[in-house]
C-alpha cells in the first residue's frame, strides 16, 4: 500500500514558521545519581524516554536492561518505576546537558504528516486527492501553504497550547480550506470561467525593457491546449515577429499554426477564436529572439466556477 503523501516539506514550514527551531521538544533530564552498579547512573521521576540525547546527539536505541549497559553512553528506561540509566566509565552525566525526547527531523516530519491527513480529512470529498498537483507536478501552493500552517500550529501549539501564535497559524489554515472548499481559490486543476482566454506563463526569463505579451482576449473554440508563442525575429514593434505553435496527435506545441507575424501592438489573432497584445515600456522597447511564453487555454463549456462541493461539479481536463 502505498504511503499517502505528504504536502509539504519542512523549508515550506519554515517560510511560514521561521522560528520553528526553538520548538523542538526535547526535555532536560536532571536528578542523576550513582547507581549500584558501576560506572552507572540514574534519574528517577523523569516520564516515558523514548529517545535520549547527550549535547543534542542522538544515543541511539535503548538497551533491552539495565545488565546490558556495559558500553559509554548505553542506556536504559525502566518503564515500571520510571527511572532511566545511563553507562559512562569516566563522564558524570550531571556535568553534561543530556535531554529526552524525539529526534527533531523525526518530529517534524511526524508533525507535517499529521497536518496532510489533517488537511486531506477538512477539504471536500468533491476534489479528487490525485489532482492535487498541478502540470509541473509539484502540490498547489494553496495546498502547500495550509498544510504548513497546519504543521506550524500542531508544532507551536505542542509547546505553547492556545497561544496567539499557534491560533493565528490555525486561523489562516482555517480560512484557506474555506477558500478551497467553496471554490474561491482554484487548485491548478480547476478551470476557471476566464480561462478560455488563456493562462499566459513565462517560459523563457523575458527582459523587464522588452516587448512582451501583456493581455489576451477571445474564447477558445476547442476543449484544451497549451500553445507555444516565441519570439522568431527581434526589434521594437512594427519589426518584430512571432510564431505560435499549437497542439496535434502528436502533443502539444508541435503543429505551427502562426508564422512570423509582425508585432503590431494590437490585439493580433492567433487562432481559434484567441488574440493577444505584445507592448513594452515605451516605444523603444524591443522584443528579443527566442523569448518565448505558453498560453493554456480550456473552452468555454469547461468551466466549474462554483463550490467543488458535489463530484457532479468537478471536470477533470487535465491527467
Amino acid at each position: 500500500m502505498a504511503a499517502s503523501p505528504v504536502y509539504c516539506t519542512a523549508r515550506d514550514v519554515k517560510d511560514v514558521f521561521p522560528n520553528m527551531d526553538k520548538y523542538d521538544d526535547k526535555i532536560p533530564v536532571y536528578g542523576w545519581v550513582s547507581d549500584a552498579q558501576a560506572n552507572t547512573y540514574q534519574a528517577g521521576n523523569c516520564g516515558n524516554i523514548t529517545a535520549l540525547f547527550l549535547d543534542g546527539k542522538n544515543l541511539g536505541a535503548a538497551k533491552a536492561s539495565i545488565v546490558l549497559c556495559v558500553g559509554n553512553q548505553d542506556w536504559f528506561y525502566d518503564d515500571v518505576n520510571d527511572v532511566v540509566y545511563y553507562f559512562h566509565s569516566s563522564i558524570n552525566p550531571v556535568d553534561s546537558l543530556i535531554e529526552s525526547g524525539e529526534d527533531y527531523v523525526t518530529l517534524v516530519a511526524r508533525v507535517m504528516s499529521n497536518a496532510s491527513r489533517f488537511f486531506d480529512s477538512r477539504v471536500d470529498s468533491g476534489i479528487p486527492r490525485d489532482m492535487f498537483k498541478n502540470r509541473k507536478g509539484v502540490f498547489d501552493y494553496m495546498i502547500v501553504r495550509t498544510t504548513s500552517l497546519l504543521a506550524a500550529y500542531f508544532l507551536s501549539s505542542s509547546k505553547e497550547p492556545g497561544s496567539e501564535l499557534s491560533e493565528n497559524f490555525l486561523k489562516e489554515a482555517n480560512f484557506n480550506l474555506d477558500q478551497i472548499n467553496t471554490g474561491q481559490s482554484k487548485l491548478s486543476y480547476q478551470v476557471s470561467s476566464d480561462s478560455s482566454s488563456g493562462v499566459l506563463r513565462d517560459v523563457s526569463t523575458i527582459e523587464a525593457t522588452s516587448l512582451r505579451i501583456v493581455d489576451t482576449r477571445g474564447s477558445y473554440k476547442g476543449v484544451y491546449d497549451c500553445l507555444k508563442i516565441i519570439i522568431t525575429t527581434p526589434g521594437v514593434i512594427g519589426v518584430a515577429k512571432f510564431d505560435v505553435y499549437a497542439g496535434d496527435n502528436q502533443g502539444i506545441k508541435t503543429n505551427k499554426i502562426v508564422d512570423g507575424q509582425i508585432i503590431s501592438g494590437l490585439y493580433q489573432s492567433i487562432g481559434s477564436g484567441l488574440q493577444i497584445r505584445f507592448a513594452g515600456l515605451n516605444a523603444d522597447s524591443a522584443s528579443i529572439e527566442n523569448d518565448e511564453w505558453e498560453m493554456e487555454v480550456w473552452g468555454v463549456r469547461e468551466s466549474m466556477d462554483g463550490s467543488p462541493g458535489s463530484s457532479r461539479n468537478t471536470q477533470m481536463t487535465r491527467t
